[in-house]
């Protein structure tokens, strides 16, 4: 099927063959700049142009987002101000589209007289979507919002841009990996002293703005960390802030608190309270303000007589990486009449993120049960204060297969590593294999489907020998250490999910001093160089991969590879074949936290093996998980995310640099 490009058909669908659309007799552009295909319409603002689903024959028929502006009216002021938006749009696009929370842009173009804007598009849908499918947010919902939104709002406004339209429509959570992406960027104005809007001219949206951007037309930093705590409140209590804005002003502010289904935390009401000031002066002035009050662990709210200082413990953070939503161009104000309504954004998401899937029934709590390691601490199992000789390591053999670009199986081999293993107690042990020093080639090619710039420039790295645990530490390891487990998918054999860096670290410091070793985070050379296990290609299967081989999201395909199965959970580790090192799972299952500081290119990175480390927030993630994209379990993919994020797709596995060689 062909597209109709022309805003005003009313049946803008024809079939290929079609040289002029059916409808309306407009002449049908099969590629639109001989490079994107317009499937079908998103939506249709006001007059001024649609948003058209596209695919981008460059990027091997990547799905994208076409945003056309076609003003009905010429030579009118609200023409003039829609091009001039739907340009510092595009460039807004340009200067921010380094962050990974950024939209993606593709291309900028006029065409037959109408210009058109390209992003990346990604499944998902947007949080007022999300709203009323599942009901308001709870307090935990609500501290991950904060402390994923807040590192978007710290880049753009360091950026000198400040976003002035947050709203939970503005806010869309990804399908593939449930992070949260914002988006239209139309209203966007760079920050001088402050921003002034024209005259006449009002961008935001009503409820949701503060009081000197509706009054005054003035944004500031601290206007759309007031925006941020609206859009809190609305999903907290499902009462649109703009039904108590037309009746009480932003007195409403004062009293939010009254339309809570139960109270919050006091920690969480604190950070609202001052979100919310109506006085900017008494706001928060900065994103990281927020961050640091945040950090505290909230209480639990508990009636007469309850236990008022109960944690509720971490709340999950996230900083997303690429693939993202297109956002909507906002055109708002008296002149254009469309105050508060984003002129090309999509009135629906695309597509909802899959539902919650239940812990599954009946599944063992961890304790007296084992992992896939013995049952047993076998024979020779150096005692903790012992260090790892060459000498007491043990080899098992497996089976390494190879694939194509289709993801068939093209070879199979057989290979043997070796191992020691550490006993947990209570019958629980941990495999730690042996990974032979060597150097390699760290990052991606140009030509790697889905690769980032971050994965260059390409580098040889030098890599001492090491150990690397064979499975992705599991939930019954983790007990063992630490005394908890807080993983959502619950048994023994899954990997322990939920962690945040600071918990991996905590485990590693617990475990040495267990064992008398020295076990750490991998660096992220070591990561890579251990999945790779001496390949190049972008999976250590091959060129391609199937739910058959990874557990990932199976609707989503690489290469030449079929569509399969989405899990829409974790799997036991060691359920899919090896790399040619014998470590299982370096491929999807749960995210992996390395220890470095993330940097967003090679240029610095140290080519020793080592990490790159220091005090910073935000730490690198590798492997990809059960939610992900085929692209993003590649070899060469970096991820990055706050320390303190503990979400249900992440996990880790730990190496050891103080065995003994003899």
């Amino acid at each position: 099927m062909i597209c109709c490009l022309n805003p005003d058909c009313s049946q803008p669908i024809n079939p290929d063959h079609n040289k002029f659309c059916q409808s309306c007799r407009t002449p049908l552009i099969p590629l639109l700049i001989n490079r994107f295909r317009v499937l079908r319409v998103l939506s249709a603002e006001g007059g001024f142009g649609r948003t058209y689903l596209a695919e981008d024959s460059q990027k091997l028929n990547e799905t994208c987002v076409i945003k056309q502006l076609a003003p009905k009216q010429s030579g009118t002021y609200a023409l003039k101000k829609a091009t001039e938006l739907f340009i510092e749009e595009a460039n807004r696009l340009q200067d921010l589209g380094e962050h990974p929370q950024i939209p993606t842009l593709f291309a900028y173009f006029e065409d037959n007289g109408f210009l058109y804007l390209v992003q990346q598009f990604i499944k998902g849908e947007n949080l007022l979507d999300e709203l009323a499918q599942k009901g308001k947010y709870k307090e935990t919902q609500i501290r991950e919002l904060l402390l994923d939104l807040l590192p978007s709002l710290k880049f753009i406004h360091e950026h000198q841009v400040i976003h002035r339209d947050i709203k939970p429509q503005n806010i869309m959570r990804r399908a593939s990996d449930g992070k949260l992406v914002l988006i239209d960027f139309g209203a966007s104005k760079q920050l001088t002293t402050t921003v002034h809007t024209q005259i006449g001219t009002q961008i935001g949206s009503y409820g949701y703005s503060p009081l000197e951007q509706i009054q005054l037309g003035e944004a500031y930093p601290a206007s759309d960390l007031f925006a941020l705590g609206a859009n809190c409140f609305h999903l907290l209590t499902g009462v649109h802030p703009f039904n108590l804005w037309t009746i009480n002003g932003f007195s409403w502010v004062n009293n939010w608190r009254q339309h809570l289904p139960s109270p919050v935390s006091q920690e969480l009401g604190k950070v609202l309270d001052k979100l919310l000031k109506v006085d900017i002066q008494k706001r928060y002035q900065s994103a990281d303000e927020v961050i640091k009050d945040l950090q505290v662990p909230p209480t639990i709210y508990v009636p007469q007589g309850g236990n008022k200082n109960q944690s509720l413990g971490n709340s999950p953070t996230t900083i997303n990486r690429r693939g993202f939503i297109y956002g909507g161009l906002f055109l708002g104000g008296v002149t254009v009449a469309f105050v508060g309504q984003s002129l090309f954004s999509g009135k629906k998401s695309q597509t909802s993120i899959p539902e919650n899937t239940p812990t599954p029934e009946n599944t063992p709590t961890p304790e007296n049960t084992t992992t896939p390691e013995n049952t047993t601490t076998p024979e020779n199992t150096p005692t903790p204060e012992n260090k790892t000789s060459t000498n007491n390591l043990k080899t098992f053999s497996f089976e390494v297969v190879s694939t194509n670009a289709s993801g068939n199986i093209i070879n199979r081999r057989n290979e043997s590593a070796r191992y020691f293993t550490e006993d947990l107690g209570n019958g629980v042990t941990l495999k730690m294999v042996e990974i032979p020093g060597g150097k390699f080639i760290m990052g991606s090619p140009e030509n790697e489907a889905g690769r980032d710039s971050d994965e260059s420039p390409e580098h040889q790295v030098t890599v001492p020998s090491f150990f690397m645990g064979k499975y992705q530490l599991t939930q019954a390891q983790y007990q063992a250490i630490m005394g908890s487990n807080r993983s959502r998918f619950k048994g023994n054999n899954r990997p322990v999910e939920r962690v945040s860096w600071n918990d991996a670290v905590k485990f590693c410091e617990k475990l040495s001093q267990k064992t008398g070793k020295n076990y750490k985070l991998p660096s992220e050379a070591e990561w890579e160089y251990a999945c790779r296990a001496g390949t190049t290609t972008p999976f250590y299967f091959g060129e391609s991969i199937t739910p058959e081989l990874v557990n990932y999201d199976g609707n989503y395909t690489y290469a030449s590879a079929p569509k399969g199965q989405y899990r829409q959970q974790t799997t036991d580790v060691g359920s899919f074949p090896p790399n040619a090192f014998g470590l299982y799972d370096m491929h999807g299952n749960v995210w992996e936290w390395c220890q470095d500081n993330y940097i967003n290119s090679y240029n610095n990175a140290p080519t020793d093996g080592s990490a790159l480390t220091g005090q910073s927030s935000t730490k690198l993630l590798r492997g990809g998980s059960w939610r992900s994209t085929p692209d993003y379990c590649r070899s060469a993919y970096r991820f990055n995310d706050l320390l303190v994020y503990d979400y249900y797709s992440i996990g880790f596995r730990v190496v050891c640099s103080g065995a003994a060689r003899t």
